[in-house]
């Protein structure tokens, strides 16, 4: 693996770089409402033009500026013990994944986005975890940062977690956000450090990093009232069926590039 492959400084027009900033703020938006969706519309977009190690890292870095300005704007809605449980966990993933240097192709991270709601669907709401209770947000971690890992996306499997935890959507979306910076800090440990080596730390690929990450900031900013205005029921049920529908996207996305190329 030649970590020089990974550089993607060249692949940002001015196009690209106006698309990127529209989509920065349209699903930080929508995370900022949903607590997740957002993230998985990101990286569908980065991977159309940028290798995956680099999709990653810039999916990371835009997700930890939104979810961060998200967790401060809730700030007194985030409950902390499972935020700091989660990172430990997902700390542990990374250190895991760290020795086997695995890089997932297009095709697989796609079907792996596509396939995570379905999955945390498929699991019976009497069996659903609660990520409340003792080293259960350790346990979401774990799982959360080894997927993250592999899809870069990890929020609709892990509501799985916050299902039965009877919070309301403010400290929800503020505790999913909280512990979801922790959760891309290590995919941008994993692949700017680990995978990409000094290709993962250029300083253009770095600039424009931070120009997406402020209209992530932005989009953010201007989901705060929405939130206020729906009802817990409304939030439940559109989170749903906002996520099965982009799954179902990304699953014939990844079906198609397995069977094309």
């Amino acid at each position: 693996m030649t970590p020089a492959r990974y550089a993607a400084g060249g692949m940002f027009s001015l196009p690209v770089l106006a698309a990127l900033a529209v989509v920065a703020v349209v699903t930080s938006f929508i995370s900022g409402i949903f607590g997740m969706a957002g993230g998985m519309l990101l990286i569908g977009f980065l991977l159309v033009f940028l290798p995956v190690p680099v999709a990653m890292v810039f999916h990371g870095v835009i997700q930890i500026a939104a979810n961060g300005w998200r967790a401060w704007l809730w700030r007194h809605h985030v409950n902390w013990t499972v935020v700091f449980q989660f990172g430990a966990g997902a700390a542990a993933s990374l250190v895991v994944f760290s020795f086997f240097d695995f890089v997932p192709d297009k095709a697989l991270v796609l079907m792996a986005v596509g396939v995570t709601p379905f999955l945390a669907l498929a699991v019976p709401q009497t069996l659903a975890p609660n990520i409340e209770r003792h080293g259960q947000a350790f346990l979401a971690g774990a799982i959360g940062g080894a997927i993250q890992l592999v899809s870069g996306v990890t929020g609709p499997l892990l509501d799985i977690f916050y299902v039965r935890t009877g919070m309301t959507r403010q400290v929800n979306v503020a505790t999913k956000a909280a512990a979801q910076v922790l959760g891309h800090l290590t995919k941008v440990v994993y692949f700017g450090a680990v995978i990409a080596g000094p290709a993962g730390r250029d300083p253009e690929q770095w600039l424009i990093m931070a120009y997406a990450a402020a209209f992530a900031v932005l989009g953010t900013t201007l989901s705060r009232s929405f939130l206020d205005r729906m009802s817990d029921k409304q939030f439940y049920h559109w989170t749903r069926r906002v996520i099965l529908a982009l799954g179902a996207v990304y699953v014939a996305q990844g079906i198609w590039l397995m069977v094309t190329r």
